[in-house]
């Protein structure tokens, strides 16, 4: 019997604007993996990995003992606490697949629709959990498939990670993103909101979120005019992926006083 394949429409960014960012994939999915990995990536409208991304399969006892391994240091308790049971099959999974890829700037998305493809196909040879680090998050096979396999592709939010956290000041808080570097687009800080302007923060940064996703990018002391914001937010750009609060560069903005 022949298998259906389907094949996936481009993913464009109608907002690009080139770039010297450079996106970076970085996935783990763990499991039990024939010897012989014939990924099906082909039902997701995929035809494999693409151009840029390499695919390593390893003994979990042996990654256990990388320094980087997921599973382990701060990551892994925050991965156990948000997800045991994901977490408890990752460690008990005999294999690893790591997929990591890094690509120039370019006006479409293809790379990332290829590879969740994959990703996807591997859930359905074996792979029970898979971590999006970038993210800071652990799925189940079943949640990341709800998660990212979405008629479409899924909504640029889904992609990405809105922290929010109290800062010193009191009734200030400071908003965050992480996994922009997907997209290849800096990662987004807002500093200095009011209590009361949190949820109006946070719905800007997803929109930050989409604009980047789509190929548009901050310019260094750009203003960005913002309603009921006197003056507007300006822009300061820095840091890059050594960086630990975002593994990126970002775009920082205060919010005024």
């Amino acid at each position: 019997m022949t298998e259906t394949t389907t094949t996936a429409a481009s993913w464009p960014r109608p907002h690009w604007q080139p770039s010297h960012e450079e996106a970076v994939l970085l996935f783990f999915v763990f499991g039990a993996f024939p010897q012989d990995l014939a990924i099906p990536a082909a039902r997701y409208g995929s035809p494999g990995l693409p151009e840029g991304v390499e695919l390593q399969r390893f003994q979990n006892a042996v990654l256990s003992r990388w320094e980087g391994y997921p599973l382990s240091g701060a990551l892994g308790d925050l991965l156990r606490e948000d997800s045991p049971e994901a977490f408890a099959a990752a460690k008990a999974a005999p294999h690893v697949v790591a997929i990591r890829g890094r690509f120039p700037d370019r006006d479409n998305l293809d790379y990332l629709r290829d590879t969740l493809g994959v990703v996807a196909a591997l859930t359905d040879i074996g792979g029970k959990a898979v971590v999006d680090p970038q993210i800071l998050t652990l799925f189940d096979a079943a949640d990341w498939r709800e998660h990212y396999l979405v008629q479409g592709g899924a909504p640029t939010r889904n992609h990405v990670l809105i922290l929010c956290s109290p800062e010193e000041t009191k009734g200030r808080s400071w908003i965050r993103t992480r996994g922009m570097r997907k997209f290849g687009r800096p990662d987004i800080s807002l500093t200095n909101v009011p209590d009361r302007d949190i949820d109006r923060a946070g719905a800007l940064s997803e929109r930050f979120v989409d604009l980047g996703a789509l190929g548009a990018h901050f310019e260094q002391d750009q203003t960005v005019e913002v309603d009921g914001v006197k003056g507007g937010l300006t822009v300061a750009l820095s840091g890059d992926e050594s960086d630990p609060l975002f593994n990126n560069s970002h775009a920082a903005m205060r919010w005024p006083d």
